[in-house]
């Protein structure tokens, strides 16, 4: 069963119930999710940008944009303009296929897993998650990466509060873990 069909037949209804909605356009929604790696060491190796630009399109299945610095910062040895990062922002059919893939797949990989933490909430109802390795997407093969670099996964939904938020991904199969 896909992502749309589960939260459409089951989660919908489910959450209705739960928070008391009168309209199916109160349930909240995953509104899209935004893969974030930051590149400090690009600034001196362009290697490293290239092979994360590559790494990135490969686990979200599209391109993602390079970030660069908005001012100079001597202690960093940082220049305005220079490529501090990339971020890929996924909606629509890729946001899906993405949730589902790092859900079922990539988060059960990680080693010592025990659940995520419920606490990583904005207060908002959105989602911020890291990862310290890109080595537990199945996309990724030890062999092809230079260097193992983490990077920010953050799911914006369309809930009002936390608590709402929570239920969602919850209902969705993230594995929140008890504390």
């Amino acid at each position: 069963m896909s992502l749309k069909t589960k939260y459409r037949d089951i989660i919908v209804p489910k959450l209705m119930k739960e928070f008391g909605y009168t309209n199916i356009h109160q349930v909240p929604k995953v509104v899209k999710v935004t893969i974030n790696r930051g590149l400090g060491e690009a600034a001196q190796n362009a290697k490293a940008l290239e092979s994360s630009l590559a790494e990135v399109a490969k686990i979200a299945g599209q391109k993602p944009v390079v970030t660069r610095a908005k001012k100079a910062i001597a202690g960093f040895k940082i220049r305005a303009g220079m490529p501090v990062g990339l971020m890929v922002t996924l909606r629509g059919d890729r946001r899906d296929a993405f949730l589902e893939r790092l859900i079922n797949l990539a988060l059960p990989r990680i080693r010592d897993f025990r659940g995520i933490s419920p606490r990583s909430f904005d207060g908002r109802g959105n989602y911020t998650l890291g990862l310290r390795e890109q080595l537990i997407f199945p996309e990724i093969t030890y062999d092809s990466i230079d260097q193992i670099r983490g990077m920010d996964i953050t799911i914006v939904t369309s809930a009002n509060s936390d608590e709402e938020g929570r239920a969602l991904l919850r209902e969705l199969g993230m594995p929140f873990r008890e504390n």
